[in-house]
């Protein structure tokens, strides 16, 4: 420990002529434990729901989408899939063709999204454990029946039921492509129609992914009159191992016409607008820390005051004003350390018990997809309150520190 560290210790600890310095800055280190505590907190909350809403996301989207740049679909050479599949990082690679449709279901109709996948996309998501109700079928070969699985959402809309030993079929409705004028009727000559049973309802809790039809792709390919084997993406499911050189290798082997997203890519608006509301609640709780640090000021300059002699005889003994600054900077700093410490243990043992017994529970959970705050604990979260506390309370010392190194070597006697 170097010497501006001890003499910052021995003051801490050494008696005050008046025993309200020791509560004034017993009471700023508390509001400095309250504060680096709700700080890990909060972010460990934002954290918690991040990662909810990045499981939710991953069980609908995959982890790397590739499609075209200019256009709505494409053919992809199948040597391309298999030089994608035989990368190192990479599990499984789908075929999707997507496309907007009039859906029609015992008299009702609403505009959704159908989507048309291959056999890899169940290994490519997770959407089979996202089922409410019913199982993960596309096509029955033997029965040559085409199968869906409808997202909650449409199902809400539509008054879908897969009870009953007949199940009702959904109706598909797509505008042929070959017609140039389109009539509002879907029964006339423009519209192509085609019927398909529902096996399942999944649920991702977003509307916009809950907004789908998904069924096999020769199904969607031949109601969109796509004839020569045409997609609209490539979703491909990396392992865990996986990293940016694994993407980087995809784009050099599909070539600049094609847009290759990862997860967050894919979602960037929203996971941008949650990383933002983690930030404005740090900075409210941070702005709150340093007034906070405002109580340290006034013990420090107390501090000052009453070792004005210890001062003036560590100057007459050599000691530069730089030295003295040195000490109560090092003093704040301290006093800093001694309250994010006590409020990280405090954080780490609430994270604990929520993690354990949801101690806090969410209100009106009956209508969410979990009953307690999710909190996740990051390291480099950690990192960003120490940095923060230490940087308040430093700060906060610099004024009574520079006090501190005016002081005469000589003091007057009244």
């Amino acid at each position: 420990m170097n010497l501006p560290f001890k003499f910052a210790l021995r003051y801490i600890f050494s008696k005050k002529s008046t025993n309200a310095i020791n509560i004034i800055s017993g009471i700023s280190v508390l509001g400095i434990c309250i504060g680096s505590m709700a700080l890990i907190v909060i972010m460990s909350v934002f954290n918690g729901f991040e990662g909810l809403l990045g499981d939710m996301i991953g069980s609908f989207k995959s982890d790397v989408k590739v499609s075209i740049i200019e256009g709505k679909v494409f053919v992809i050479d199948s040597n391309k899939i298999e030089a994608i599949q035989a990368l190192k990082g990479v599990e499984h690679v789908s075929k999707t063709l997507e496309e907007i449709a009039l859906i029609e279901y015992d008299g009702i109709q609403n505009i959704g999204k159908i989507k048309g996948v291959d056999e890899q996309f169940r290994r490519v998501n997770a959407l089979d454990t996202c089922l409410s109700s019913g199982q993960y079928k596309t096509y029955d070969a033997q029965k040559n029946v085409h199968y869906a699985l409808i997202g909650a959402a449409l199902e809400y809309t539509l008054n879908v039921s897969l009870n009953g030993s007949v199940k009702q079929h959904l109706t598909i409705y797509m505008p042929k492509r070959n017609k140039k004028t389109l009539s509002m009727n879907p029964n006339r000559k423009p519209f192509k129609k085609r019927k398909v049973y529902p096996a399942g309802i999944y649920a991702i809790q977003q509307p916009e992914h809950d907004n789908y039809v998904i069924t096999n792709l020769a199904f969607v390919q031949e109601l969109t009159s796509y004839k020569n084997g045409e997609i609209s993406a490539l979703e491909i499911k990396l392992n865990p191992q996986a990293s940016n050189r694994t993407i980087a290798k995809i784009e050099a082997i599909l070539g600049r016409q094609y847009l290759v997203q990862n997860r967050y890519q894919q979602d960037e608006a929203l996971y941008k607008i949650t990383i933002l509301e983690k930030y404005v609640a740090v900075l409210i709780f941070a702005f709150t820390l340093f007034l906070v640090a405002f109580n340290m000021v006034g013990a420090l300059w107390m501090l000052v005051l009453e070792k004005k002699k210890d001062i003036a005889s560590l100057k007459s003994m050599g000691a530069t004003n730089q030295l003295i600054k040195q000490i109560f900077v090092a003093e704040g700093f301290m006093l800093s350390a001694f309250g994010l410490i006590l409020g990280c243990i405090l954080a780490f043992l609430l994270i604990y018990l929520q993690q354990e017994y949801s101690l806090v529970q969410l209100s009106g959970s009956g209508d969410f997809i979990i009953d307690a705050y999710p909190v996740e604990l990051r390291f480099s979260d950690l990192i960003q309150v120490v940095l923060i506390v230490l940087g308040i309370g430093t700060a906060a010392a610099w004024i009574p520190a520079s006090r501190a190194s005016k002081v005469s070597s000589v003091l007057r006697k009244d």
